[in-house]
């Protein structure tokens, strides 16, 4: 078994995996395959369906390799694999996300701002939950993957002049309501 070396780029294993390097394939399934599954597993909210929707997306990739032609970087062209197989999930099974991971920035010697952490999770997600499923992936994208809006046109398959509207839109209701009940500190 070959080792791939570390420093050597996601590009560069594309590179040769559209040679038909299945190691090197598997080199970018074993650096890519954490993300993916986060990102079915926030849309989809079932670990199982997550995880399965993850293989089936890097499945297609490895089939559509030959597609790929550099123009958008290829975590961006894989997250949109994913993305449309969990769209296409949660159509359907009728499902709809409502488990976000949030990085937490609390300090553990400090109870108080670690329940208003928790309490604030809590109103965002629920937030979260009434925005039509592109503005919450587009917010998603932008807010928890810190995507560029080109990375997440690319992903999602939208304009970019959409997507930033997508995402003006959702940060706006989000600050409508933190004004509106008062989530402050």
């Amino acid at each position: 078994m070959m080792k791939i070396e570390s420093h050597i780029s996601v590009d560069d294993l594309v590179r040769q995996a559209q040679k038909g390097d299945r190691q090197a394939f598997s080199e970018i399934v074993r650096v890519l395959m954490n993300r993916i599954s986060a990102l079915t597993y926030k849309m989809t909210s079932d670990k199982e369906m997550a995880v399965d929707i993850a293989q089936d997306s890097f499945i297609s990739a490895w089939q559509n390799l030959h597609t790929f032609k550099f123009e958008a970087k290829f975590e961006s062209w894989l997250y949109r694999i994913a993305y449309n197989k969990s769209l296409n999930a949660i159509k359907k099974e009728d499902r709809h996300t409502n488990d976000f991971d949030f990085e937490s920035q609390v300090s553990n010697s400090d109870p108080e701002r670690e329940l208003y952490q928790r309490e604030l999770k809590a109103k965002v997600l629920t937030f979260l939950e009434t925005l039509p499923k592109e503005q919450r992936a587009v917010f998603e994208f932008r807010f928890y993957k810190g995507l560029s809006f080109k990375e997440i046109a690319d992903t999602t398959g939208k304009a970019l002049g959409t997507v930033k509207t997508l995402y003006r839109e959702a940060v706006k209701k989000l600050r409508d309501i933190a004004i509106t009940q008062r989530w402050t500190a």
